[in-house]
């Protein structure tokens, strides 16, 4: 969260580049408070980058946002302000709510080049250098999957601790005995992760822990960890690290001792190369890889699931070639609140070289009976569709009733499930298995909903709307013996 004063100076600097007053404006600014400004995390940080409500331990104080001895100048209006939060500047994490319970774990799931990084070292130099806040210097635990990769990413590093201090603030880095010491007191030793008996003995009131997703034995170093985060009212850990797919990590995220917040490489652009995040994007957008990369997410794929992400991956294309036939399915909901299952609508094709191609993924969720109809339509034409498949279980015939209050005459397949989901589902994964279906672009949000779709008919617990609406698709065009004559509109 970013408190009363760094917020209004913000803002401040805001307005003076926006009104083209900054240049004027700095110049009568001394040394020292153009140093604090550079140096001032709170003024620069976006708001992904500073803690979340939850995890601000109680008696912290943010750095302050004016320089000791200042005199007047833009820092005057300051002087008086509160260091309380704005109203309104209270920053939730993922799954938070407001009045939630104190986090012990600040993990950040970030891509890379988001800024993970310099978060983790700046929540640490908050940590050390800040007086008054601790009635004995801060003892800190700073861990990487290597002595290595601490000292060449997270102490020398462009982001790094020694980088991101000003002179007056800036820790002595002793490498031989392993040991940072601020001029406050506060002492950071260095850990390796592989070595994870090295934390046996050694005791903390605060632990950074880089790249997590890398250690080897996560899990055991973690543990040795917490064992040694006993100093303090309020122990706590920040986690920086690209995801991966691992069962402890989700672990994490899971504990109730956790608050998470997600990077993107893209909302760190001004800190990268142009010609990097045009690359990245070019290559990866859309993408597992780049989801997982460049966007921070855990790429959920259920050892169980019918669809393998390879499956997918194996077949996709750019663009579907000549179509003999197009469908437009559609899984209606039940209700129509906010909190009703989505309405499925999935666009498929069938080739002239006898493969189906995914076109596209309108589902929409939460809405009333009126638009998902115009949404079904509007796909039904986009893509010059030659029928619509509706499942009818739920509405019966009242789903074809509102589809034909807004077009006459359109032709509807009627279908309607005798079997349970999973069963309906087997045939057609079976035609991603032997590679006669392929994705035209990319769906994530279908995609991940396939590869978490069970044995138990849910996808994550949830009703899978999106795979609902694609097995009819492709059911009508590759499965049911629908190959009827038609004519297309070219």
């Amino acid at each position: 969260m970013r408190n009363t004063c760094a917020a209004t100076l913000r803002n401040a600097l805001s307005a003076s580049i926006a009104s083209g007053t900054l240049h004027d404006d700095l110049k009568v600014l001394s040394a020292a408070e153009l140093a604090f400004l550079a140096y001032d995390w709170e003024i620069w940080a976006r708001d992904d980058q500073l803690p979340p409500c939850s995890f601000v331990a109680p008696g912290d104080s943010p750095s302050p946002s004016r320089p000791p001895g200042a005199e007047g100048s833009m820092f005057a209006p300051f002087d008086s302000a509160p260091r309380s939060r704005p109203e309104g500047a209270e920053r939730l994490g993922e799954g938070e709510s407001p009045g939630a319970s104190k986090k012990r774990i600040w993990l950040i799931l970030g891509g890379r080049g988001s800024g993970k990084t310099r978060a983790g070292a700046e929540w640490v130099r908050r940590i050390a250098c800040g007086e008054g806040t601790r009635d004995e210097p801060a003892r800190i635990a700073l861990v990487g999957k290597t002595i290595n990769d601490v000292r060449n990413v997270m102490i020398e590093g462009v982001s790094g601790l020694l980088a991101i201090h000003p002179d007056q603030e800036r820790p002595q880095f002793e490498p031989s005995k392993r040991r940072l010491t601020w001029p406050t007191g506060a002492v950071a030793e260095l850990f390796s992760a592989d070595e994870a008996d090295a934390l046996r003995g050694p005791q903390f009131s605060a632990a950074w822990c880089d790249e997590i997703a890398k250690w080897r034995k996560a899990e055991r170093a973690w543990d040795m960890l917490q064992f040694g985060l006993r100093l303090g009212q309020n122990p706590q850990a920040v986690v920086t690290t690209t995801p991966r797919t691992l069962v402890f990590l989700k672990k994490l995220m899971a504990d109730e001792a956790t608050v998470t917040t997600h990077l993107a490489t893209a909302d760190n652009a001004l800190n990268l190369a142009p010609a990097f995040i045009a690359e990245m994007t070019r290559r990866y957008a859309d993408s597992d890889i780049g989801r997982q990369e460049l966007l921070g997410e855990v790429i959920e794929e259920n050892a169980q699931a019918l669809w393998k992400r390879a499956w997918i991956a194996a077949a996709r294309v750019d663009r579907a070639p000549e179509l003999v036939r197009v469908v437009v399915a559609l899984d209606p909901p039940v209700t129509a609140t906010a909190a009703s299952d989505a309405c499925g609508i999935v666009v498929a094709g069938l080739g002239a070289d006898g493969r189906a191609y995914v076109l596209d993924d309108r589902t929409i969720q939460g809405r009333d009976v009126q638009t998902w109809a115009r949404a079904a339509l509007a796909a039904y034409d986009d893509f010059a569709a030659d029928r619509m498949v509706a499942e009818v279980n739920q509405g019966g015939d009242l789903v074809i009733a509102v589809l034909q209050q807004f077009r006459e005459n359109l032709p509807v397949v009627k279908v309607r499930a005798t079997r349970g989901k999973y069963i309906r589902a087997e045939p057609v994964a079976a035609l991603y298995a032997e590679g006669r279906v392929a994705h035209a672009g990319r769906f994530p949000q279908l995609e991940d909903q396939m590869c978490a779709f069970g044995a138990d008919g849910l996808a994550g617990g949830r009703s899978p709307d999106r795979v609902d609406a694609l097995v009819w698709a492709l059911t009508e065009l590759m499965l049911s013996g629908g190959g009827r004559p038609s004519i297309r509109m070219l």
